[in-house]
C-alpha cells in the first residue's frame, strides 16, 4: 500500500492524473486490485459525451480504469498538475483546450499522434495533413476534418517544463506552484520573516494550509473503495511530532483531565503498561495519592461504611 500511494501520488504531482486497471473486485463490486499503469500508455477519449481509455493500444470502459485526478477544471476529464495549473491561474497559458490536448507527456515520444481510423494513408497525404495541421494551430486557427480523425496528445509533462524555464522562476516559485512552504526546503524567502514557537505549530501549519486539502483528496478517493459505513482515515500525527518538553506537557493535561489514560500514554512511547511492581515502587516514592480513604473509626456522618 505505501508504495502504491507513493506511485500514484507521483503521477499526481507531475502529471495531475493517475491511473490503474482494476483486475479484481471484491463481494460489494468496489475494486479489490488496482494495477497501476504508465501515463505514457494512456489516452483519455470523449466522443459525443462518452467517456474511453486507451491503454497500451486496448480501450477500456470506465468501470474498468481508476483515475484519479487532481486540479480539475469544468468540462475537463482529466486533472491538471501543479505547474500546468499555476500557468492557468496566471493567465499566460494560451487555454484551457490547449492543456487538454497536452495533458501528459512523455520526452522519449513525439508531442502528439495524429490518426485516420477511416483508411490507410500515403505518406504524401500523411505530409500534407500535418502540414495543414501544424499551420492551423500556429495561427491559433480552426482544424477542420471528417469523423476520421483521432487526436492522441502524448506530451504535456516537458511543457510545463519548457514554460518554467521561459518564465525565468526560482525554487520559492517552483515551490509554491507545489504548495510547498520555501523555508521547509531551504529555497530564501525574500522580504518576508516568519517565526514559530516551537517545531510543532510549523508542523500543524503545514499541514493545515499545504498539505491539508491533498490529504483529504486522497483519503476520499480511497474511502470511494470501501463499503459504507467505513472510510480511510490518513494518519497525520507523525507529521505532529513535538519537542519532548512539549509532547510531556500535552500528555500530562491528557492524564490530568481524564481524556488519557496512562496506560494509553505509555502505550505511545511503545512502552508496555506499569507492572505491579513498578506502581509499588511509586507509591514507596511518592505515596500512594490513589489510595481509598480512611476514616479510622467511625465514618463521618453521611458516609457509608
Amino acid at each position: 500500500m505505501i508504495e502504491w500511494l507513493y506511485s500514484s501520488q507521483m503521477d499526481l504531482d507531475r502529471a495531475g492524473n493517475c491511473f490503474g486497471l482494476i483486475t479484481a473486485v471484491d463481494g460489494f463490486g468496489l475494486p479489490a486490485r488496482i494495477e497501476l499503469v504508465p501515463l505514457c500508455d494512456v489516452t483519455v477519449r470523449v466522443r459525443k459525451g462518452v467517456l474511453k481509455y486507451l491503454i497500451a493500444g486496448k480501450e477500456y470502459d470506465p468501470s474498468e480504469v481508476w483515475h484519479e485526478k487532481q486540479y480539475t477544471l469544468p468540462g475537463m476529464p482529466v486533472g491538471l498538475s501543479p505547474v500546468a495549473y499555476a500557468a492557468l491561474s496566471i493567465g499566460e497559458y494560451l487555454s484551457i483546450q490547449e492543456f487538454a490536448l497536452d495533458w501528459f507527456g512523455n520526452g522519449s515520444v513525439p508531442a502528439a499522434h495524429l490518426k485516420n481510423t477511416g483508411r490507410t494513408i500515403t505518406p504524401e497525404f500523411a505530409d500534407e495533413t500535418k502540414r495543414r495541421f501544424k499551420a492551423s494551430i500556429a495561427n491559433n486557427d480552426l482544424f477542420v476534418t471528417g469523423s476520421d480523425w483521432e487526436y492522441n496528445p502524448i506530451q504535456a509533462e516537458a511543457a510545463g517544463a519548457e514554460w518554467i524555464e521561459a518564465k525565468r522562476f526560482g525554487i520559492g516559485d517552483v515551490a509554491r506552484f507545489f504548495d510547498t512552504p520555501g523555508d521547509l526546503i531551504d529555497a530564501m524567502v525574500s522580504g518576508s520573516s516568519v517565526t514559530y514557537a516551537n517545531i510543532s505549530q510549523r508542523n500543524l501549519q503545514f499541514l493545515i494550509m499545504n498539505l491539508g486539502p491533498a490529504v483529504v483528496r486522497r483519503e476520499d478517493a480511497l474511502t470511494s473503495l470501501t463499503p459504507q459505513p467505513r472510510f480511510v482515515k490518513l494518519n497525520t500525527d507523525a507529521l505532529l511530532r513535538m519537542d519532548p518538553q512539549t509532547r510531556a506537557a500535552t500528555v500530562k493535561t491528557q492524564i490530568d483531565s481524564r481524556v488519557l489514560a496512562p496506560s494509553e500514554a505509555r502505550e505511545l512511547d511503545d512502552r508496555a503498561p506499569f507492572t505491579e511492581s513498578q506502581l509499588a515502587e511509586f507509591d514507596r516514592l511518592f505515596g500512594n495519592k490513589n489510595a481509598a480513604p480512611s476514616f479510622g473509626g467511625a465514618a463521618p456522618s453521611g458516609v457509608m461504611t
